[in-house]
């Protein structure tokens, strides 16, 4: 099993169109147990929507090419509002010592306990290739990353 330094760099060296195809594969597989372990699928997308925008703003900002690479997933989750200049606001809101990010962070780690070994496995990988997007996964953005793993 590769250790999580092994794994970052594997991810930040992986290609835009490697990460599309497994960032949706593992979002189809993640969502429907959201939904069903917060008893909605309205509530599992808005949960998996807010983790994932603060995984993006795990570093404190959100690029374009961040963006443009979940964008999918942006307009899944919040519909006609996702447009780069709305998520990044949204991601803004999002700093890693807000409230709100903590209060995500702690019901996402709630749920994920709840749940499978292998769907934590899918919840961190999929952080782990949001953070790894822009070819970089950052000391802050590993340790965002980290919180899931306890």
């Amino acid at each position: 099993m590769k250790t999580f330094d092994e794994m970052c760099l594997a991810f930040e060296a992986m290609d835009p169109l490697s990460y599309t195809v497994l960032l949706t594969k593992k979002a189809a597989t993640v969502l429907p147990a959201l939904a069903i372990a917060t008893g909605s699928l309205e509530m599992g997308m808005a949960t998996f929507g807010t983790f994932i925008l603060g995984a993006v703003a795990a570093d404190g900002k959100l690029s374009e090419e961040e963006y443009d690479l979940c964008r999918p997933l942006f307009e899944l989750f919040f519909g006609d509002k996702a447009d780069f200049e709305s998520c990044k606001k949204a991601a803004a809101l999002l700093r890693p010592e807000s409230r709100e990010l903590k209060k995500c962070v702690n019901d996402m780690t709630d749920l994920i306990g709840q749940l499978s070994d292998e769907f934590k496995e899918d919840v961190v990988l999929i952080c782990m290739m949001i953070c790894a997007i822009d070819g970089k996964i950052s000391f802050k953005e590993k340790r965002w990353i980290k919180q899931l793993i306890k």
